[in-house]
Parts: structure tokens; sequence; C-alpha cells
């Protein structure tokens, strides 16, 4: 079977070099690893969001985390329009026309320096980053197959990452000297991404005889005939799967609102330039690693896999309760952001193969708005908890969190085994009766 990019389906089997992982791939997918990569080389803005509420505009730790879930709700309107929009119109033009407005808004908030203006204006980012991030979910599916699937989510996820390595060193330093070209930087690499997606990148929409050809096939990304809602219901391990990884996205949020308060209440101005470092080395840390566990990771159940994230999760982030010095807050980052890979280079891979071919935008945005209500509602819960409490508390109940959704996945996982299992007890009963029947 050829694809519409010329890219003949191949077996990826274990090699000596890991790397060996990412030979092959569909084209597009190269190009948008490099896109991603210089994207993350700008992401100056959200990591340093709070700080930049609290110390530069002078708001609360509650104040700071309502606005952030807040914001972040607006992502939610936004991927809707993109993800009706780019099921209906084609993926590459509604991506780029998300990802420049949003870059736009950045724009504006370097001029506007410390203007209570500013916040709107982040909020109308997360709007149109809403619209890009269905369109571009989908374009990764169209243009993979489930044998390169893994691979090739996980080869941008780590584009973002080796970017990410020297985007918080920057924002780190820009902080305190230049803040107005955290906006600035951002939106520059936001355009560049733009223009090599222009340049390289072909639309991926499938067209209707292929959606048509889909409905007749008992594959797992089979199309579905109306709204998304109703193909949403046709696949209720999927909608189980988000409601777990909402527990398991709000443990991880935390990293952006309660890591670097953390950071700067326990150890002043140099607060900043840690979390900076322990981002970075997050980065780095999924660098090096992202290779080696899609490599042995990879012949294992996803869900199999991401209950493993879940318990590095539980135990990195529990344990940022007692921690009081530098190195530590390193060896945490190190075990947390283990889970990171497991979970990243399992969870598109999983929502993917179950996707409907005919509702790909859409399920991109409705299934990210389940499992990101748990990134939303984390500002505003860490914020009333740490004033209430103190921060310290903040990271039991946040290590008990992950610990609920692992269990969650743990069931799934549990549950999905042992259906596979009648389908194959199934299948060998029906083979040998045929087989019989012949003699």
């Amino acid at each position: 079977m050829i694809s519409r990019f010329g890219n003949r389906r191949k077996e990826y089997k274990m090699d000596s070099s890991v790397l060996s992982v990412y030979r092959g791939l569909p084209a597009p997918i190269y190009v948008m690893f490099c896109a991603t990569l210089i994207n993350g080389v700008g992401a100056f803005v959200h990591p340093f969001l709070v700080l930049f509420l609290t110390q530069k505009l002078g708001y609360g730790d509650a104040y700071a985390g309502m606005f952030m879930t807040v914001a972040t709700t607006l992502y939610v309107p936004g991927a809707f329009l993109g993800s009706k929009l780019a099921d209906r119109f084609g993926r590459k033009r509604i991506m780029l026309a998300g990802q420049a407005l949003a870059s736009s808004m950045f724009v504006v908030c370097g001029f506007l320096g410390e203007s209570k203006l500013v916040p709107l204006f982040i909020m109308l980012n997360l709007l149109f980053d809403g619209v890009c991030d269905p369109a571009r979910n989908a374009l990764q599916t169209d243009v993979t197959d489930k044998d390169n699937r893994q691979a090739s989510f996980s080869l941008t996820y780590l584009g973002h990452n080796l970017g990410y390595v020297i985007g918080p060193l920057l924002a780190g330093f820009l902080f305190y000297r230049a803040s107005q070209w955290l906006f600035w930087g951002n939106a520059i690499a936001g355009f560049i991404a733009v223009a090599l997606v222009i340049w390289k990148v072909p639309e991926s929409k499938p067209d209707a005889e292929t959606i048509e050809r889909s409905m007749e096939s008992n594959a797992q990304d089979k199309a579905e005939r109306g709204g998304v809602f109703k193909a949403l219901l046709s696949r209720p391990h999927l909608l189980v799967f988000a409601f777990c990884q909402m527990f398991l996205y709000f443990a991880y949020a935390q990293t952006l609102f309660a890591l670097p308060l953390y950071t700067s209440r326990l150890f002043g101005e140099y607060g900043a330039t840690l979390y900076g470092t322990i981002m970075s080395l997050n980065a780095t840390v999924v660098v090096v690693l992202t290779p080696f566990v899609v490599t042995m990771l990879r012949r294992f159940n996803p869900l199999a896999n991401i209950v493993v994230a879940g318990i590095f999760y539980t135990v990195g982030f529990s344990l940022f309760g007692i921690a009081f010095t530098p190195w530590v807050f390193y060896v945490l980052a190190v075990i947390f952001t283990t889970g990171e890979v497991i979970s990243a280079t399992n969870v598109n891979f999983y929502i993917a193969n179950n996707t409907p071919i005919s509702h790909r935008a859409r399920f991109s945005a409705v299934m990210p708005i389940i499992m990101g209500t748990g990134q939303a509602i984390a500002p505003l819960i860490g914020g009333a908890i740490s004033e209430a409490y103190g921060i310290g508390w903040l990271w039991i109940i946040v290590g008990i969190t992950a610990a609920l959704g692992t269990s969650g996945i743990c069931l799934l996982y549990v549950s999905d085994r042992r259906k596979r299992r009648r389908e194959t007890s199934k299948k060998d009963r029906s083979t040998k009766t045929l087989h019989n029947s012949r003699y």
C-alpha cells in the first residue's frame, strides 16, 4: 500500500542504533520536527507566565491561578472551532492561520510592557493556539500509519524538547532584564515555523472516497457517520482514558504553576534561574531518553506504558514537598521527566489508533479538552491550596491525584487485555470450526 505521500508501509524493527527508529518516516514529519524545534527554542512566555503575573504585574497566587485557569479555558472554543474547520476545509490552512494569529498576540504583548492589558492578549494567544493544535495533530495522524505513527509522534515531541533545552534558559535570563523579549522572541519563532510549514508541508485531509471505504472496514480507526459526540460514544474506552488522563494532566501542570512559585520562595531571585535550569534539564532528559524509550517500549501495550509513566509522576511530584536543596530538585526533575517521556510517546499514539479518520481533527480537539481540564483547573486549585495551607501540602495532593489517574489507566489496561483475549479465543474457535468443516 502506498500512501498519498509516496511512502511505503514498513515493518519497524529493533536496530543496533536507537535513532534508527526515526528513519524512513513520511517527509512532512521531518519538516514538522524542524518547525516544532524552532517553536521550542522560542517557548519563552508560558514557562514564566506565573512569575510574570505575580512579580511583574503584582497579582497574588490565587488571582494568578484563577487567571491561568480562565485563560486556559479559552483554548476550548478555539479548539472546537479549529477542529471543525480542519475536518471540513483542510488541516494545513487552519493550522497556519491559528499559529500566525497566536504569534501576533505576543507581538502586541511585547509593546505593551507591564500594562494591565497584557493578560487580555495572552488569553487571545491561547484562543488561537486552540485553533491551531487540533489541525496540527490531525495532519500528523493523516500522514502516518499504525506502523510508523508512534515513532513519528515521538520525533515531533523530541523536536519541541530539543528547542526547549535552550528556551527556558534564555527566558530565565530575559525575565529580569528585558521581559518584552519573552513575547517578541516567542512570536518570531512562531512566524518562522509558519513559513517552514507553508514551504514544505502539503495538505493531508482524507478525501470522501477514502472515508467511505474506511466505513466498511474493521479497523480501529474506521470512519463514523454523524457528529463528534456520536463518534465518541462509539468508543467509550477513549472517554474513560481521557478522564483518567485528566488527573495526570493536573499533576504535570504544577510544573508551570507550583514549581516556579516554590523555587522563587525557597531561593529568592535565584529561584527563577533555578526553575529555568530545571526546565532545561527536563528538556535535556527528554531529548536523551525519548529514542531509548520508543525503542524499548514500543512492543508493549501503550496502556501498560502509561501506567509506568503514572508511577514516575506519583513518586516525582509527591517528593517535591520535602525538597529544600537544588540538587534534590534536579533529581526529582529527572524522575517526573522520565514519566513524561513514557506518557508523551504513548498517549497520542493510543488516541490516534482509536480515532475515526472522519473525525480526526475533532477528536484532536475533544480529547485534549477532556484531558486538559485537569491542566486548566490546576492553577486555580493549586493557588487556593497554596494560600490556605502552604505550597508543601499542594505537592502531597498532587501526588495523590497522580496515583488516582494511574490506577484508572491500570484498570483500563486490565479490561483491554481481557477483551483482546476474548477476541483471540473467539477467532481461534472460528478458525478451528472452519478447519473441521473442511474435513
